[in-house]
């Protein structure tokens, strides 16, 4: 993989970069987040999810792969090699929701001064189409030489990633792992490690007669929201402006105030500011709310001032994942109760068990309960391992760059087989432009030239994953 392999990548890239962003397009166009309302045989996550994973199918079998639907839960198309041992590659064709904010149509690529514009194009429909062509541009070497690769590559299309990954041991348990699998579907260089992750939800004592009439914050548990909204008795509001609200009347002494935020990923909340909280911040300072629904609106504060879990006595953090966070990712009443999310990143300092019991402890004191739904322990492969430092070189050789592994909060398809690294395509450390949005965000953009570098990185991968004794 010299100079004149990577004078095969640009050309492959300069002949088929727009059918490329054609293929991710047609994926950005079909609205996949998950619907289990709508689910049905063969659509176990809701017709969305079945149709962009019909589409990946139809992709891969265009090219000439060979593809196989496992009933709708996942999909994979294959490359076959000299021996049945699998390098795995998996991306997934579900989102979330587009939510609010958007400046271009969220369900189709708008290309824009050297970006793609629209849900999904960086998670992760943008870079599972740019690993699929990277297969493709395999196979069409191979055909050309006469050779056969000495592994078989498959990639697989997940369709329930955003939603605790119901998809993957539904395959497991009919297929066998591959001997190693990457997810273009984090960040760059490689993540070797991710946190643990577990989410549940805070519930208040039930309410009657309350002030709060409605309450929506949030479309994802995993996400900093950057909308809330809330239908309120109130007095007159108060006459100055409060940043990120809006109030207008509804009547009969009712008011809806709007809070507004800037949306993250729950494993950066940091880059965020939840409109959950400025909400809640805003009715306690305003003095909305009966005395049972201020003490929930206090406790919902101790979440929302101190994402790192200290407001609930669960600070911490360890060498490998450092800081505990924490996320309110949504809010809503039910049941005459008022219920917030929380989703947590957490190092091997703590369990989730240990959560739950704490955060518990100190829901009790407002009459409050929280129950722990989901959990995905923490993990880590060896960071100086064959593979993963295939990984990394592909990755200097590529870029030019002298990287070392990392680990993540993120929550990948990796962290589910017993052998896999998350490995790009964002690199964090560079800077874009500001009305580029990202993940789970308004105006999710990605840059073509860090796709195309991805694919010079994904290329070299396959190549050095090939000689090793996998």
């Amino acid at each position: 993989m010299n100079d004149g392999f990577q004078s095969e990548i640009d050309a492959y890239l300069d002949a088929q970069w727009d059918e490329v962003v054609a293929d991710i397009d047609s994926l950005v166009r079909i609205a996949s987040a998950e619907d289990l309302a709508s689910a049905a045989p063969g659509a176990p996550f809701g017709p969305g999810p079945r149709q962009a994973l019909d589409q990946a199918l139809a992709i891969a079998g265009r090219m000439g792969l060979e593809v196989h639907d496992c009933d709708g839960y996942m999909g994979y198309a294959d490359l076959p090699g000299a021996s049945d041992t699998q390098i795995g590659i998996i991306g997934h064709v579900d989102v979330v929701p587009a939510g609010t904010g958007w400046n271009w149509p969220p369900y189709e690529v708008t290309r824009h001064d050297g970006y793609l514009i629209g849900r999904g194009v960086i998670d992760d429909k943008g870079p599972i189409m740019v690993a699929l062509h990277v297969v493709k541009f395999w196979m069409d070497r191979m055909a050309r030489t006469g050779e056969k690769l000495p592994y078989t590559v498959r990639v697989l299309f997940g369709a329930c990633e955003e939603n605790d990954m119901k998809d993957v041991p539904y395959y497991r348990d009919r297929f066998a792992d591959p001997a190693f699998l990457f997810t273009p579907d984090s960040q760059f260089p490689v993540g070797y490690g991710e946190s643990g992750i577990c989410s549940g939800t805070l519930k208040s004592a039930p309410v009657e007669g309350g002030d709060i009439v409605e309450l929506q914050g949030g479309q994802a548990t995993n996400a900093v929201p950057s909308d809330a909204s809330a239908i309120v008795r109130m007095d007159e509001p108060a006459s100055r402006e409060y940043e990120g609200i809006e109030i207008k009347p509804c009547g009969q002494g009712t008011y809806r105030v709007q809070a507004r935020g800037v949306a993250a990923h729950a494993s950066t909340p940091e880059l965020g500011v939840n409109a959950i909280g400025i909400l809640a911040g805003y009715l306690l300072d305003s003095h909305v709310g009966t005395p049972e629904e201020r003490t929930f609106l206090e406790l919902m504060q101790k979440l929302h001032r101190h994402a790192d879990g200290s407001g609930f006595g669960i600070a911490c953090a360890d060498e490998h994942f450092g800081k505990l966070t924490t996320v309110g990712g949504m809010a809503w009443i039910e049941s005459g109760r008022i219920c917030q999310s929380i989703d947590f990143r957490y190092p091997t300092t703590i369990t989730s068990a240990e959560i739950e019991r704490r955060v518990n402890a100190v829901a009790a004191e407002s009459g409050a309960t929280f129950t722990m739904e989901h959990d995905k322990e923490p993990f880590l492969m060896e960071p100086d391992s064959a593979a993963v430092l295939a990984l990394l070189d592909a990755y200097n050789e590529a870029t030019g760059e002298h990287r070392s592994g990392i680990t993540s909060k993120g929550g990948t398809y990796a962290r589910m087989f017993t052998t896999g690294v998350s490995f790009g395509v964002e690199k964090p450390w560079e800077e874009k432009p500001a009305w580029v949005g990202g993940m789970h965000g308004p105006d999710e953009g990605v840059s073509e030239e860090l796709l195309r570098e991805s694919f010079a990185i994904y290329a070299r991968t396959l190549g050095k994953l090939m000689q090793l004794d996998l």
